[in-house]
């Protein structure tokens, strides 16, 4: 079987079938379109090892085309000693470009009976139930919306007489369950089935084709990299380009620790505010102090972003700190947490006037004056000397910058 998933012929002797083996299609035929009227159409058989009783059984391999969708392998292995039996499908092509849903509305017992084509990739929900049969959970099927929930039916009666020895409780609650699944066969009223198969494989046949189905809805999309993975797909490096969100993501000052560091304080008062550009390089605090809200430096690291982007970065650090959430937190942190964030969304709305303040010690962040070249009645730049423990944070206490020249030089 090649990689593809297509049967390929082997060379003589690998896989001897059995004598009630049929003959398999001639060359160029080898995909026929699914028909029960088609004669000629018939399994092939080949003796194989049962995984149950490790004694020979027979696997019977079909393989057809759905009309209106793509070929595929049908297997059945069947035990004659022990029982044991298992059928699954597989897709004779590739994985698709992108996945697909399938959305069917229920109406009428007509709908039960449409052929569904459903990999092991796919997940099968029931939203009307809240049921959920999740991907590679079981195999792939060829089979009807009947027989789906059919065979979801059978695996929950599965265990139910140990449930009941032991789960009492647990097992009269999926005896609840069964009843709600067996009364969807007989469509009393309307459901939903949802067919999502990331590999794009799977199938839910329109009765109507090749006209519209109104009754299904087909869409196809993208993948994302952890379907990527779990489908075994190596995606492609995205290739790096150079964008605006890069820039304004992370910026590290490139000059230098400027003479003097800069305290900017700035009175939001209007929503257009939330546009002014704002850069924070990583030496630099913020102060809301109508919030009681201090961030220091280095946290959050260096930004070129608006006020906007930065309030924002601030509200998404809080209210998703691990330690302020969870069965750990006290109520009153909770409450707290809850009215700072809905402060800042106050602010961020321009429902709530408060100061915003920038303290680098570097001076190396900036926020946007949209007034200049004249002063911004709002915004108020203070220049100071800085500290003792200020040029200690930056390393400057131990930077010797007279007279360096001399002892670098190397005696002659």
């Amino acid at each position: 079987m090649s990689a593809s998933g297509a049967v390929e012929p082997g060379p003589p002797g690998v896989a001897a079938p059995s004598p009630a083996a049929a003959r398999a299609p001639g060359p160029g035929h080898l995909f026929r379109p699914f028909s029960a009227e088609d004669e000629e159409q018939q399994p092939t058989e080949i003796e194989s090892l049962c995984m149950n009783c490790y004694r020979n059984g027979i696997t019977r391999l079909l393989l057809t085309k759905i009309p209106f969708f793509r070929e595929i392998i049908v297997s059945s292995f069947s035990c004659e000693h022990c029982g044991w039996n298992n059928t699954e499908i597989q897709s004779a092509g590739r994985i698709q470009d992108q996945g697909v849903r399938y959305t069917l509305t229920v109406r009428a017992q007509e709908d039960m009976n449409r052929e569904v084509v459903k990999t092991d990739s796919a997940t099968t929900r029931i939203p009307e139930l809240d049921f959920e049969i999740p991907a590679f959970s079981q195999k792939g099927a060829l089979t009807t919306v009947e027989g789906l929930i059919s065979r979801a039916i059978s695996g929950l009666e599965q265990d139910q007489p140990t449930r009941r020895a032991n789960e009492e409780a647990m097992a009269e609650s999926i005896d609840e369950f069964i009843v709600k699944l067996k009364e969807l066969k007989q469509v009393a009223s309307p459901f939903t089935l949802i067919i999502d198969d990331p590999s794009g494989n799977s199938f839910v046949e329109n009765p109507h084709a090749p006209r519209k189905d109104d009754a299904l809805v087909i869409t196809h999309y993208n993948r994302t990299q952890q379907q990527e993975e779990i489908l075994g797909l190596q995606a492609e490096a995205p290739e790096e380009k150079p964008e605006e969100e890069d820039l304004r993501n992370e910026v590290k000052s490139g000059g230098a620790v400027e003479p003097l560091g800069t305290k900017i304080t700035f009175h939001i008062t209007d929503p257009s505010d939330m546009t002014r550009d704002l850069l924070k390089s990583e030496t630099c605090s913020v102060e809301i102090p109508e919030l009681e809200f201090e961030l220091g430096m280095a946290v959050l690291g260096g930004k070129f972003t608006t006020l906007e982007g930065m309030l924002k970065d601030i509200r998404e650090l809080v209210t998703k700190n691990p330690f302020t959430l969870g069965d750990s937190s006290n109520p009153g942190q909770t409450e707290k947490l809850q009215e700072f964030s809905q402060k800042l969304d106050q602010i961020l709305d321009g429902d709530m006037k408060a100061h915003f303040v920038m303290d680098d010690p570097a001076g190396n962040s900036y926020l946007q004056n949209v007034y200049a070249p004249e002063d911004d009645p709002e915004m108020k730049v203070e220049h100071y000397k800085r500290t003792f423990d200020q040029n200690e944070e930056l390393g400057l206490n131990d930077m010797k910058t007279e007279g360096y020249e001399t002892g670098l030089a190397s005696p002659r």
